[in-house]
């Protein structure tokens, strides 16, 4: 029987990062898709199972947690990884504790990102 391989969403509206943790991780393995914005991630995230979502706080026009109620209905099981580089509120540092598996500060260092990834999915 031939395993599949693990897939992971990243959500973030800055091209650059998405571009270095897409390489990142497909090097190690994962099916890499991404969204930009709030409502591409609700598109995908409606439309497909992923077993890992890397979110960024600060969208543009959204904000990432905002996403968390919808991946806990439509994937309960699904890794959530909340990640910002952006100073933020307490309420919204909360709320993004609450909804997410773990959260992390940028820069996220590779070694590390891997490493709660394989963790997590064990």
């Amino acid at each position: 029987m031939v395993e599949s391989k693990r897939s992971i969403l990243i959500i973030d509206d800055d091209p650059s990062i998405v571009r270095t943790l897409t390489l990142l991780l497909r090097r190690a393995g994962f099916d890499m898709y991404t969204a930009q914005t709030g409502k591409e991630a609700s598109e995908k995230l409606s439309n497909r199972r992923f077993d890992v979502a890397l979110i960024d706080i600060g969208l543009g026009e959204t904000l990432g947690t905002d996403l968390l109620p919808l991946m806990d209905k439509v994937a309960p099981g699904m890794l959530k990884i909340v990640f910002t580089g952006t100073p933020m509120s307490k309420a919204t540092l909360n709320e993004a504790r609450r909804g997410a598996d773990v959260f992390l500060l940028k820069p996220v260092k590779p070694e590390t990102l891997l490493g709660i990834i394989e963790e997590k999915l064990t």
